[in-house]
């Protein structure tokens, strides 16, 4: 088997694809043939060693989290998946490895793949699709007619909570770049601004502000929420975690893993409702380039990166 892994934590350079074994199967475990697998950019924090405290300092480590593929072996306690089901969802950040041909992944984070998804569109969804439900239906508890503003609301976590928004009977306002403006109208998303906006020209309208880039300052965030309102930042740093401890409505989020909210997120992409938008499609060997290109010039833009492993 083959995967992209690391031997030390670094930048892109530190990738490789090479030659490993699979793990079989542990207590609530499985193995499966990965199919296809999409990035992310916690992925590239991951591999940075921007979470080592969390994932440890154990190499070589496989990149990726994100996949879809068909279940092989079950580990002891598995109760909903078994062998030959075709499935999609991501591993922890501890495990990783989805850019790979064989992936190891606990159940809890795993649920079957609608049938008419494609592999890439399935796992082009999980780690998008739970940020943003969980932003929306979760911490932020947006019901119908009230009014939502995404920070960058055609980024893959963006473009998600805008859809389950909307779904919801909330209507949406968000930034992005001026030339993709279009998209976001289309998308059902109005008012739509830049990135650089002047907030007082839609002060106290929003009953959600939730910052998708991260890179609202506090005095803008403050600005658009009503009074009651609440602000969700997906991006976590000290800082923001120290202020998201203090009295008031702003909160960093940070998904977590959910079988019920995956199999609601899946179910929605079934149904159409969620569509995540896929920019490029490569092959595992040429996935390390792809990614470097992402990571490095943000490049190709509007939708997800996924690797084909057949």
């Amino acid at each position: 088997m083959q995967r992209i892994q690391y031997h030390q934590y670094g930048g892109p350079e530190v990738m490789r694809l090479e030659d490993f074994a699979p793990s079989q199967p542990g207590r609530g475990e499985i193995l499966v043939r990965v199919r296809a697998a999409a990035a992310n950019p916690m992925d590239w924090k991951i591999r940075e060693g921007l979470l080592a405290m969390v994932t440890g300092r154990r190499f070589p480590r496989g990149f990726g989290t994100d996949f879809a593929g068909e279940v092989v072996a079950v580990g002891d306690a598995v109760t909903r998946l078994q062998v030959g089901d075709e499935v999609l969802g991501g591993t922890s950040p501890k495990g990783a490895g989805s850019f790979a041909e064989m992936v190891l992944a606990e159940e809890e984070g795993v649920v079957k793949k609608p049938s008419n998804l494609s592999v890439e569109e399935a796992a082009a969804i999980p780690t998008v699709g739970i940020t943003a439900f969980q932003a929306i239906a979760g911490n932020g508890q947006v019901e119908a007619g009230q009014v939502v503003f995404i920070h960058g609301c055609l980024g893959g976590v963006g473009r998600a909570a805008a859809q389950f928004a909307l779904a919801r009977g909330a209507s949406v306002g968000g930034s992005c770049r001026a030339r993709a403006a279009g998209d976001a109208y289309a998308l059902g998303i109005d008012p739509v601004v830049e990135f650089d906006f002047d907030p007082r020209g839609l002060a106290g309208r929003f009953d959600l502000v939730l910052d998708t880039a991260g890179t609202l300052s506090p005095e803008t965030t403050t600005t658009l929420v009503r009074p009651g309102g609440r602000i969700i930042d997906i991006n976590p740093t000290p800082a923001k975690l120290t202020r998201s401890a203090l009295p008031g409505p702003y909160q960093v989020m940070i998904a977590q893993v959910s079988t019920a909210d995956l199999e609601t997120v899946a179910r929605a992409a079934g149904q159409g409702m969620l569509q995540v938008p896929i920019a490029r499609t490569v092959s595992l060997p040429e996935a390390i380039a792809a990614l470097t290109e992402l990571e490095v010039h943000r490049t190709p833009k509007g939708g997800k990166l996924v690797a084909a492993t057949e």
